[in-house]
């Protein structure tokens, strides 16, 4: 079949959109480190939305950090590619064309360097996941033995870190006399944009001071809440793309309707027109990103954990589990106390509305997918609020059976003895503590807990978490994870 490109875009079917704007005109504004399904599915999508509005110099490059794939699939399609929303009414198929081109960092690092340094880069936005950072994710400062750091430090001109990377373009900027471009984080991680500030500040100043407080003093690291539910395209869904669009796409995202982007307006050179197509401009993002990672991101692990160990392959059929479902509410009953609520919003309202996208039969979000790195996301996802919980006295029943269930999934064997794919930076440890432990609730929880990166040294000294993280991890031992969910709920 006929390849999606810039020649075969006019024949498509005039129900099906696509750009509305000149795109041979477009040129770059934007370099995008990581550019995987959520940055095409969000992003690229409010981008395009912007262009379509008020026209600019604001096409993006994307770069891979690690692999081609992503190049290889999308420079044959001139950069397009079809963006599918699943809504339980039925589907509704764009083409989007913000994204020019697609560099490979490690094939050529000075290439990508040299676009981030160029004078008509105006942002390099992010979306690398928790492990890209390169930091410590109990402390969020830079890890200076990670062995990306240490090979960037020795390799300036050609780093394999988005820390090394952004940081050798701009003090290539500051060598040229230019403004430093705007650096944007658009992963879950709290505070990502002060976050982001401070590794590239402190990787800066063990290069040369003198350019850390350069970038200190004119740079732009704005905080950003992103929310949309991506899963993974498989090749059913490449396949039913290519039967609406009549042609074939080798990279389609697929996406649910819904989305949010909340933005600290602060830029050094300019924006998109985001705010004019959805995206709150915002004074502080604090607020907006603590609700998501609290009770979104929270009960997105939690119940990953538990939907995969009770045999449930995707969000939408582990919360359309009543168990599970019952669950949620009483992890978000926990959950809200700890939660400012933002400006407008009712937060037992937005715990409605997530069930309510999390059961949304159209999507296929894989309960193991969002499984992957737990060791980086449990810190900001569910320890922080129980850190609260405990301060305050109160309970934590569900929040502890979240934490169990992700020690109970990281064991590498399923309920029914199989194995488990463990997708994390310290699968290894975790395997090696789990067979040290067995099956033994006491020994496993109490080997887990002393991995400090995860933990702290805090957790592990508060008897009512340890208890209770026990008692829920033998529970799912005796009684597997759907039996010990439902006991929670009586």
């Amino acid at each position: 079949m006929t390849r999606l490109t810039t020649t075969s875009l006019a024949g498509l079917s005039a129900s099906i959109r696509r750009p509305a704007y000149e795109r041979s005109q477009l040129k770059p504004g934007i370099v995008h480190l990581g550019l995987g399904a959520f940055a095409r599915a969000h992003l690229a999508e409010y981008t395009e939305d912007a262009l379509e509005r008020d026209f600019g110099a604001w096409g993006i490059v994307g770069a891979s950090l690690q692999r081609p794939d992503q190049r290889d699939r999308l420079k044959p399609q001139d950069g397009l590619y079809s963006f599918l929303k699943r809504a339980p009414a039925g589907p509704e198929l764009r083409v989007i064309g913000s994204v020019l081109d697609v560099l490979v960092a490690p094939e050529n690092p000075a290439t990508l360097i040299a676009r981030m340094a160029a004078a008509e880069t105006r942002i390099v936005s992010l979306t690398i996941t928790e492990k890209g950072y390169c930091h410590d994710p109990a402390t969020g400062r830079l890890r200076e033995d990670h062995p990306d750091i240490l090979h960037d430090l020795d390799h300036p001109d050609a780093p394999r870190s988005a820390i090394g990377l952004i940081t050798a373009a701009l003090a290539i900027r500051k060598a040229e006399g230019l403004a430093p471009f705007t650096a944007m984080s658009c992963d879950n991680l709290p505070h990502n944009g002060k976050v982001l500030r401070g590794l590239i500040r402190d990787f800066a100043a063990l290069r040369d001071d003198t350019l850390a407080r350069w970038i200190e003093a004119n740079g732009a690291f704005p905080s950003t809440m992103v929310d949309r539910i991506v899963p993974a395209t498989t090749e059913a869904d490449i396949a039913e793309v290519e039967s609406l669009l009549g042609l074939h796409d080798a990279a389609p995202v697929i996406g649910e309707p819904f989305r949010q982007w909340a933005i600290e307006d602060v830029f050094t050179i300019g924006r998109p027109a985001w705010g004019e197509v959805g995206a709150q401009l915002v004074s502080e993002v604090a607020p907006f990103e603590f609700m998501k990672l609290r009770m979104l991101n929270g009960a997105h692990s939690s119940l990953a954990y538990l939907g995969y160990l009770a045999g449930h392959d995707t969000v939408a059929q582990a919360s359309g589990d009543a168990v599970l479902a019952r669950f949620l509410q009483g992890l978000w009953s926990e959950v809200i106390p700890t939660v400012p609520a933002p400006e407008g919003v009712v937060l037992a309202d937005y715990a409605s509305a997530l069930l309510a996208r999390f059961q949304n039969p159209a999507i296929r979000h894989r309960t193991w997918q969002i499984a992957m790195d737990g060791s980086q996301k449990l810190p900001q996802r569910l320890l922080g609020t129980i850190r609260d919980r405990l301060k305050a006295g109160a309970t934590i029943d569900h929040l502890a059976l979240g934490v169990a269930a992700w020690m109970r999934y990281v064991t590498g064997t399923d309920e029914k003895g199989g194995a488990i794919d463990v997708r994390d930076p310290l699968s290894a440890e975790f395997a090696k503590r789990a067979a040290s432990a067995g099956r033994d609730a006491k020994a496993l929880s109490g080997a887990l807990l002393g991995i400090e990166s995860i933990f702290g040294t805090d957790l592990p000294r508060e008897a009512a978490f340890t208890r209770a993280v026990e008692t829920q991890l033998a529970k799912l031992f005796e009684h597997g994870a759907r039996a010990t969910a439902a006991a929670l709920a009586s």
